[in-house]
């Protein structure tokens, strides 16, 4: 079984330097995805290897935290705010990260459950 954080892509990023910015506030790195699904398109991770939003929720909120001031400061606004729990949730990357996702009226981009019908 392979430790976690040696496997984790994230991780990686922030030990290589491949991140944007760092705020030592919040204890956290922002950086452009690999697949950006609008201009602008940010991922906002916490230094720590945690691996959701439920495993510790104080990190969570200041990562959220994080990905709100990274929005306001960018010009990212309206945007989306995301973050899942799990592949169930469409969690890729077990590693705690918030998608700061531009919109813009007409853009075309339909979250998950968009078009789902009601049970």
């Amino acid at each position: 079984m392979s430790d976690p954080v040696s496997a984790c892509p994230f991780c990686d990023r922030i030990t290589d330097g491949d991140y944007d910015d760092r705020s030592a506030d919040y204890a956290a790195v922002h950086f452009r995805p690999l697949s950006p699904v609008t201009e602008g398109h940010r991922l906002v991770v916490p230094l720590r290897h945690v691996t959701d939003a439920l495993e510790q929720p104080y990190i969570t909120g200041l990562t959220m935290t994080y990905a709100a001031r990274v929005a306001e400061l960018l010009g990212l606004a309206p945007c989306n705010l995301i973050t899942s729990v799990g592949a169930a949730a469409t969690q890729t990357v077990p590693h705690l990260h918030i998608h700061v996702v531009p919109r813009r009226m007409g853009d075309g981009l339909h979250l998950p459950w968009t078009g789902q019908v009601p049970s």
